[in-house]
């Protein structure tokens, strides 16, 4: 048997924010707390999402302190401003960071055992669901407004804690391009290439099936086609549309399947080193697919070829591969993706440790290839 879980309700389309206007009225939420960042702010997206509120007779608290690869503090500060604003509904507009902080505080709320935060790391049983929580996110990428997951950086450790948890699923998402359109060429490229990371690793993850294989091809077609556009010209409202599609139909499937050692990998460059968390998958997708092509997942290279346009019928399962991780090599190149470790300040000495706090990542048990300590190392040693 198997099991998916998505949002209630989807909202998808340049101007799709303006839904939120009934749908407010609709299910009866009067008070807004409105979780962001400054980032968000200052570029006038906010301000968008804050006049809709208005259309809507909403009260509402915002709440914009989060910070790129959130910490248990933007949490706790974001908990207790649930309480100051005695909020019905959690509004969350931003990137992965902030919808994920979001989750954590949706999920404190109603489960206050977990107050603490850390003890939410991992696949967590939580009693309750979640605290109402509607996400529009601002970025392509993340696919964190879909998603069953969030992640969440304890300092005091610095462990980038992946949380697991299907009560923290937002109960709406509207994936509204117009939001995406300030996003600067840096931030395009870095989270489309997070998105390409999740289509890939989702379809030859183990836990891969006839259904999430449909919404990672999906993906992976879309962005190989749409992904530079954006980046070249981000007012192509068509390519800032379709890239918004293709990371919400790949979170629909990876929030469900699983990841692989990709993402077991750019966690603590994250929690260690603060790599942004697109750069990170971007720079170790390559490496990593021409590793895991050494398990029963080989075949389905094949099919990331066919996605990327390449005619397969006279290549072997090899050459296949070779193309495909090529591919990915020349979407880097073209979208100045930094290529190696050193330039975060990551040394050779570093990567015992990444390599430890890699293998134990909950990602990790969905790699196609059975891995280790070791293999984790070197492959973070080629990148030097």
């Amino acid at each position: 048997m198997e099991r998916y879980i998505f949002n209630e309700c989807v909202y998808l389309g340049k101007g799709a924010r303006e839904a939120l206007v009934e749908e407010l009225k609709k299910r009866n939420f009067k008070k807004v707390l409105l979780v962001s960042d400054e980032s968000i702010s200052k570029c006038g997206v906010l301000e968008k999402v804050e006049e809709v509120l208005v259309k809507a007779n909403a009260k509402y608290l915002v709440f914009k302190d989060v910070v790129p690869n959130p910490t248990v503090q933007n949490v706790t500060d974001g908990v207790k401003m649930l309480k100051k604003a005695k909020a019905d509904v959690i509004v969350a507009v931003g990137g992965g960071s902030v919808i994920d902080t979001a989750k954590a505080i949706s999920i404190i709320a109603t489960n206050k055992e977990h107050a603490d935060v850390v003890s939410l790391d991992g696949a967590v049983d939580t009693k309750n669901r979640a605290f109402p929580l509607i996400a529009l996110p601002t970025t392509a990428g993340t696919a964190a407004e879909v998603t069953i997951n969030y992640v969440i950086t304890d300092t005091n450790t610095k462990k980038k804690m992946v949380c697991v948890d299907p009560h923290d699923i937002p109960i709406m998402s509207i994936v509204d391009a117009e939001l995406m359109a300030t996003m600067p060429k840096s931030i395009t490229a870095s989270t489309g290439m997070d998105a390409l990371t999740h289509a890939i690793e989702s379809l030859i993850t183990k836990g891969a099936t006839q259904f999430s294989d449909m919404f990672a091809m999906e993906a992976i077609r879309t962005i190989h086609k749409y992904l530079i556009r954006a980046f070249d010209n981000g007012q192509d409202m068509e390519a800032r549309e379709k890239m918004a599609f293709a990371q919400y139909v790949v979170g629909m499937g990876f929030s469900n399947v699983g990841l692989g050692i990709v993402h077991s990998m750019a966690h603590p460059l994250g929690g260690r080193f603060n790599v942004a968390h697109g750069v990170a998958n971007a720079m170790l997708l390559p490496t990593v697919m021409a590793y895991n092509a050494e398990s029963p997942s080989k075949p389905k290279f094949r099919l990331i070829c066919e996605c990327f346009g390449f005619d397969t019928k006279k290549l072997s399962d090899d050459e296949c591969v070779k193309k495909a991780v090529n591919e990915v090599k020349k979407m880097n190149k073209r979208l100045e993706i930094p290529k190696h470790l050193a330039e975060f300040g990551i040394g050779k000495d570093d990567l015992e440790a990444l390599s430890r706090d890699a293998i134990k990542d909950i990602c990790t048990g969905g790699n196609p290839r059975e891995t280790s300590v070791e293999d984790i190392k070197a492959l973070y040693k080629s990148l030097f």
